[in-house]
Formats: C-alpha cells, sequence, structure tokens
C-alpha cells in the first residue's frame, strides 16, 4: 500500500467558517479562532484542523477544556470509528475513503469530530474530500445552520463517498461479466483480487461506521434536534445498502472467479485430452518403427527393395485401425 502521508500545513487551520444560521458563513482566521465566541444567535464556528500540529492539541486541552485522554484519542493516526460523549461534547471518529492522486482505493482517511452546541472541530491528517463539499455548499449559502446540521451532513457526505466507490467497483464487475471474452485471463484475475480486497477492506471500516452513526444518534445531546435524528437514520439505512451491495459484488467476484478457473480448468483438460490422443496414436506407431529399426541379422525385409513402403504401409493400417477404434470408442 502507498504511503499518502504529507507534511503538515504551515498552518493548524485547513479552513473555518462562521455559520450564520442562515445557510451561508463567513471566513475565519486561526488567531480569531481561538478566542472566537458567538457574537448572535444561531453562530456557529466550524474549523477544519491539521491534527498533526501541537497548537491543536493545546487549544483543545488548555482553551476548550477538553480531557487530555479525549484529546488523545483524538489526535492518533488510525482509529476505528466510533462516537461517544464527553460532557457537552460530541466526540466523533469517522473514516472516508480516500481519493488522494496514487493512492490504494482500500486505504482509508480517518476523521475526528469534536462538536457542542456552537462549534464543530473536524480533524485530519490527510486531504479528505468530503469536508471540501460540505464548505462549497456553505460558501453557495446552501450549507447547514446549525451545528447538528453540519455533523449529519458531514457524516451523510463521506457516506455518500463511500457509495460513489461502491458503484464504480459494481461498474467494473458488470463490466468484466459482459467483456469476459475481451480480457486475458490474468487481467480478470488481477482485477477480482482488488475488488475482493477492497469488498474486505470497506466492510472492515464501513460495519463500525454504522455502529458509530448509531451512537451519534443515541447521545443524549440536546442541539440534534428530531430532523437531524431523522437524517442520520436515513444514513444509517443508506450505509446499510452499502454494506449489503459489498457482499452482493464480493459473492459476484466470487463467482466471475469460479468461471474464470472453470474454463482454465477446461481448457487444461482439452489440452491434456489432445495431447493423451497423439501420445496413443504413435506409441505403437514408435513400437513398430522402433522394433525394426533394431540392428542385427535376420530382421525381415533387409534385403527387399519394397521394405521401405512395406513398412509404410503397415504403419498407415496401424493409424487407420487406432482412428477407427478410437470413434467406435466414441474418443473424439
Amino acid at each position: 500500500m502507498q504511503d499518502n502521508k504529507e507534511e503538515p500545513a504551515p498552518m493548524p487551520l485547513i479552513f473555518g467558517r462562521v455559520l450564520d444560521g442562515k445557510g451561508g458563513g463567513r471566513p475565519i482566521d486561526w488567531d480569531e479562532a481561538r478566542c472566537w465566541q458567538p457574537a448572535a444567535k444561531g453562530e456557529v464556528l466550524w474549523v477544519h484542523c491539521d491534527r498533526a500540529h501541537d497548537e491543536v492539541f493545546d487549544w483543545l486541552h488548555e482553551t476548550l477544556g477538553v480531557p487530555e485522554s479525549t484529546v488523545e484519542t483524538l489526535t492518533l493516526e488510525e482509529t476505528r470509528p466510533r462516537a461517544f460523549r464527553e460532557d457537552e461534547w460530541l466526540i466523533t471518529i469517522l473514516r472516508g475513503i480516500n481519493f488522494n492522486p496514487g493512492a490504494e482505493p482500500e486505504d482509508m482517511i480517518s476523521m475526528q469530530m469534536l462538536a457542542d452546541h456552537c462549534r464543530v472541530i473536524t480533524l485530519r491528517r490527510r486531504p479528505l474530500h468530503s469536508p471540501r463539499e460540505v464548505l462549497a455548499d456553505i460558501d453557495r449559502r446552501h450549507g447547514p445552520r446549525s451545528a447538528g446540521d453540519l455533523v449529519v451532513e458531514l457524516a451523510e457526505t463521506m457516506v455518500a463517498k463511500m457509495g460513489s466507490s461502491i458503484v464504480d467497483m459494481n461498474a467494473v464487475i458488470d463490466d468484466l461479466e459482459e467483456h469476459e471474452d475481451d480480457y486475458e485471463p490474468d487481467d480478470i484475475q488481477d482485477q477480482i483480487t482488488d475488488i475482493r480486497r477492497n469488498c474486505l477492506s470497506l466492510k472492515r471500516h464501513m460495519s463500525p461506521q454504522r455502529e458509530a452513526l448509531r451512537d451519534i444518534g443515541r447521545a443524549a445531546v440536546p442541539w440534534l434536534n428530531k430532523q437531524n435524528r431523522r437524517d442520520l437514520r436515513d444514513t444509517i439505512d443508506r450505509l446499510s445498502r452499502y454494506l449489503e451491495d459489498i457482499d452482493v459484488s464480493k459473492e459476484s467476484a466470487l463467482v466471475l472467479q469460479d468461471d474464470l478457473n472453470a474454463r482454465a480448468n477446461a481448457q487444461s483438460n482439452r489440452t491434456n485430452y489432445v495431447l493423451s490422443l497423439v501420445a496413443a496414436i504413435f506409441l505403437p506407431l514408435g513400437f513398430v518403427t522402433g522394433l525394426l529399426g533394431i540392428n542385427v541379422g535376420g530382421m525381415p525385409g533387409v534385403n527387399s527393395a519394397h521394405a521401405f513402403w512395406d513398412t509404410v504401409l503397415l504403419c498407415l493400417g496401424i493409424f487407420g485401425v487406432q482412428i477407427a477404434i478410437f470413434k467406435w470408442l466414441k474418443w473424439f
């Protein structure tokens, strides 16, 4: 698997917005974000940071008062998807598909999220597309209006990205099934191996992700309203369908692989059958020619001018008898 780690960004803040409660938001820099307090009703701070910076750890722990053990959990490189409540904070760890150039499809990127009624802090180590899509909605003034809306939309976007990857994988399987004869067997085998590996990786991360989303819904945080919880249930249902699609993709890949193996075995059997027939035909002919080629006295036809052609006729006769026997036995 290719290592897609990159150097930390020059500043901890990748981007930040102060949501105005109407679907839009204004940019905010790192210095303002560290001491931000809501100035109007409905304002929500969203900062997307590179967790590799020590400043992020210090800000979360010392300024916002997040327990040190929780901050350590948020800044770990490899963490299983989950969600839990810590005082007034909702802590969520999700994983998304790595769409960065040169990345392996099964290489997942984690995003940590810390949220309360007026702040949503998302952390990542490697570039992730989903937050950028939500940011674009905010800049078009069609984005989330509250902290609950933002948390749910981020989760929905990450799940939707997984769905597009599954659709692409199914398209590859369909193409292989429809045009199997146009590909070399080794190429098909390689693609099937990649698909099965991707299925296993996606399911390994998506199953706990579904539980993490359920834990968000179970968390008794008052700023998640009924619509947020309803949208979250819809996202969980969609994720469940994706998991079923993964199982179907894996089974389709297995069927395709079994068909490929069956064709290879049939081709091998046909080749062995032809070789066996050739060997059966030439075995008695080789015996006759070998016997007549013994350089000892008393061999019949040694002094005959027609001995060679007599031998040829004998071999042709044996060949004809063999063909008749093989046809009678229905060997071909």
